[in-house]
């Protein structure tokens, strides 16, 4: 049976070479359990539950209590998890680049096809950028131009508003205020 230590002397073997059930990996500090995992990641025991569910991690080993156990991988691979859902990716869309990924077999093409796959997210995510931007300074001007209904009387009627004389007259109304207006 081969134990974490006789893999890690071994520049070639890996705890992924060796099957789950000839894995010993009772009292190896470098494997974690599903607990410890999660809460080094961030994420929930069920989010990773369903990572391994979708193919998306794999333990390393099993402890003789049948616990799953990671290395220092799964960390990573969490992570990298994560990251790709907060660029907007779905579990389906991580399924399917790993599944690429693991279907090309050549090393150059699985990172052309990486690299197509961060392009076009860098693309999206600058657009994004430029739109949040956008309502970013829509909100600025909103802001400005109510600063001026501060001073408003109390006792003015709200359909006064489209008629408003505090504003100057080639003032620009913002759109997030002319809908407010709109009838």
């Amino acid at each position: 049976m081969a134990t974490p230590e006789d893999l890690s002397s071994s520049s070639s073997a890996t705890l992924e070479d060796v099957p789950e059930s000839e894995v010993d990996a009772e009292g190896d500090g470098n494997l974690v359990q599903i607990g410890d995992l999660a809460r080094e990641s961030g994420k929930t025991v069920r989010a990773i539950h369903l990572y391994e569910e979708l193919g998306l991690l794999h333990p390393a080993a099993r402890s003789k209590g049948r616990y799953r156990l990671y290395g220092g991988d799964a960390l990573v691979r969490v992570r990298w998890i994560g990251r790709l859902q907060e660029m907007g990716f779905s579990l389906t869309d991580i399924q399917t680049v790993v599944r690429e990924w693991e279907e090309l077999h050549s090393a150059p093409r699985a990172m052309i096809r990486m690299k197509e796959t961060y392009q076009r997210k860098l693309a999206e995510t600058r657009e994004h950028v430029r739109r949040l931007q956008r309502l970013e300074h829509e909100l600025e001007a909103s802001l400005v131009y109510l600063d001026t209904c501060e001073v408003c009387d109390p006792d003015r009627m709200l359909s006064a508003c489209k008629a408003c004389d505090l504003h100057t007259c080639g003032e620009h109304v913002p759109d997030l205020i002319a809908g407010f207006r709109a009838s």
